[in-house]
């Protein structure tokens, strides 16, 4: 066969449940060794090519030969898929499973609900596949079951109205439908409740002499967010958009924000836009604010600032919130092709920025939001207008893709908590799980969101700001 995608037989992988595979209706038989089972399904999953490095690192941290021991378990892997091996691609440095040879049962799970399939759904995702591996592993592993967990949640739904089942097996997975959803915390989300009455812009000068806009409002513990692009201190509190986070994580507390050098209310005219001089900034508002310890959250590229400067300031920062962030910016890993994927974008940002241009709008905003409604997406565009001039963001853009404060992860103190989106497109969920797997202690809380920060309605925002809430208390 020239590829997966020609054969009619294709392998058939149980993940409701524990593991199992199938062809023709024939079970295959799988490794006995649970971490090869488990390597099977982060490369079945994850779709994309591996360095063998990085899987030694999560499989195979041994101090005896670890590539040996990853050649080993592909070795069975190859063994068990029999006339599919050939699924299994790799040369000396990669490896990667070829999707198109297999069917998995979850991709059902955008069927119409049908009697036979309400069985499986009761089953706990990819189960069986826990070893005493790396914090890596561990984070995926809980991130892709709830990510299943929330498809699993919504044919329970369907099928709780569907006339196909019986009124049993309705009830059945109504119930269950309720359980997940109370175990991921899910609710919908209060609206914003608008600006605050107390709400002043404040400036300070950097050491370069730049203007740097900040605000100050609520009352009790400081919390301070460091400043990411894209955001406006003005025009943050009624976004549609993430106006709920910003009150959210405010509430009782004292909220200091400002904008990024270059951007929102801050000075644009700016000679100097670097990674240094936006942990400088910062540095430059906490001291002028009069802040001795303060919880830090950083949002975006805004987390890769705040992490500098938690590892260069360990007596000041008290906790450490990290949402959609990342360590290293794209340049640092990205193959040939998502690099060229990237230079398109940068080159449609430096012609299209702030332009009611519709092909900008679904090339750029949808990377952020892609489930946003037309007027959402419209507001998005006009507020980009208002945060940055062209030849901002594109430096904005080029200085994020070469960020790299990997080395500074180990050594960050403070307590931290991690919450991704397990459907961002701006920055992989995979980021997300690095940060909690190689900051000390860190703990992570993924979201059922393809939003690079989950808009104000979905319920992933009032998970968001419980979790942070939570955190903080």
């Amino acid at each position: 066969m020239a590829g997966g995608e020609d054969r009619q037989d294709r392998i058939v992988v149980r993940l409701l449940g524990e593991l199992e595979l199938s062809r023709g209706g024939t079970p295959l038989a799988l490794p006995a060794s649970r971490k090869t089972r488990a390597l099977f399904v982060f490369l079945l999953r994850e779709q994309r090519v591996h360095r063998r490095e990085r899987l030694c690192e999560v499989f195979f941290n041994v101090p005896d030969d670890p590539r040996a021991a990853l050649r080993w378990s592909l070795s069975k892997l190859r063994a068990a898929l029999g006339e599919d091996a050939d699924a299994l691609k790799g040369d000396r440095e990669t490896v990667s499973l070829d999707p198109d040879y297999f069917t998995l049962d979850i991709d059902r799970l955008g069927d119409e609900p049908e009697p036979s399939a309400v069985k499986g759904m009761f089953e706990q995702p990819l189960a069986g596949l826990e070893w005493h591996g790396s914090d890596f592993y561990d984070n995926w592993l809980a991130a892709e079951r709830a990510a299943v967990d929330a498809r699993r949640r919504d044919w329970l739904v369907r099928a709780a109205e569907s006339e196909n089942l019986s009124a049993a097996d309705r009830e059945r997975c109504r119930s269950e439908a309720e359980r997940i959803g109370e175990d991921s915390g899910e609710r919908a989300a209060p609206p914003p409740s608008g600006k605050p009455v107390e709400h002043q812009i404040h400036y300070c000068l950097a050491e370069d002499g730049t203007q740097i806009a900040y605000a100050v409002t609520g009352d009790g513990p400081p919390l301070v967010k460091a400043a990411n692009w894209i955001n406006h201190l003005e025009r943050d509190w009624d976004s549609p958009l993430w106006g709920h986070l910003i009150e959210g994580i405010s509430r009782s507390r004292m909220l200091v924000r400002y904008d990024e050098r270059g951007s929102g209310l801050s000075q644009w005219d700016v000679e100097r836009i670097d990674f240094d001089s936006f942990v400088e900034d910062l540095e430059t508002v906490v001291d002028r604010v009069g802040l001795d310890r303060f919880p830090l959250l950083g949002i975006s590229q805004g987390g890769a600032v705040s992490i500098e400067y938690a590892a260069r300031h360990p007596e000041k920062v008290s906790q450490l919130i990290l949402i959609g962030g990342y360590a290293a910016g794209w340049r640092q890993f990205a193959k040939p092709e998502e690099r060229a994927q990237r230079e398109a974008v940068l080159t449609l940002v430096e012609h299209g920025w702030g332009e009611d241009n519709p092909v900008y709008r679904q090339l750029f905003s949808q990377t952020f939001y892609p489930d946003a409604t037309g007027e959402e997406i419209a507001w998005f565009n006009d507020y980009q207008k208002q945060t940055a001039s062209p030849e901002n963001a594109l430096r904005f853009l080029d200085i994020f893709s070469h960020i790299d404060v990997r080395d500074r992860l180990a050594t960050v103190q403070a307590p931290t908590l991690v919450i991704h989106s397990r459907g961002d497109q701006r920055v992989p969920m995979a980021s997300g799980i690095e940060l909690a797997a190689t900051i000390p202690g860190a703990t992570l809380v993924t979201l059922d969101s393809n939003s690079h920060v989950p808009l104000s309605r979905e319920p992933a925002m009032a998970r968001l700001v419980d979790a942070v809430q939570s955190f903080l208390a």
